[in-house]
C-alpha cells in the first residue's frame, strides 16, 4: 500500500517526525555533555511519544484507504482475511 495522506495530515506528521528529530539531537548533545540521566531520559520519552503519534497517524490515515479499498473492490486482489493480517501487522509493529 502506498502512502497517501491528506495535505493537512502529512504536514502535522512532517512536523512530528522533525520534532522528534530535533529531539533525539537533543538528546545525542545532552549525553555528550554529561547532562543529568533524568534530564536525558525526559528527552527521550518526548521524542518516542512524537515517534508514536506519527506512527499513529499514518497508521490511522491506512486504515481509512484500506476501508475505502474494501469498499470499492480490493486492491491487488487482497482478500478480506489478508486486509486484516495486514492492518494487525502494522498495529502490532508500533506496539
Amino acid at each position: 500500500m502506498e502512502l497517501e495522506l491528506e495535505s493537512g495530515d502529512l504536514k502535522s506528521v512532517l512536523n512530528r517526525l522533525r520534532r522528534a528529530q530535533g529531539q533525539i539531537s537533543g538528546v545525542i548533545r545532552m549525553i555528550e555533555e554529561g547532562r543529568d540521566c533524568a534530564d536525558v531520559v525526559t528527552q527521550l520519552a518526548a521524542a518516542s511519544r512524537a515517534l508514536d503519534r506519527a506512527g499513529f497517524a499514518i497508521i490511522a490515515s491506512g486504515l481509512q484507504q484500506c476501508v475505502t479499498d474494501a469498499e470499492t473492490g480490493r486492491k491487488n486482489g487482497e482478500d478480506a482475511e489478508q486486509l486484516r493480517s495486514r492492518l494487525e501487522r502494522l498495529f502490532l509493529s508500533l506496539a
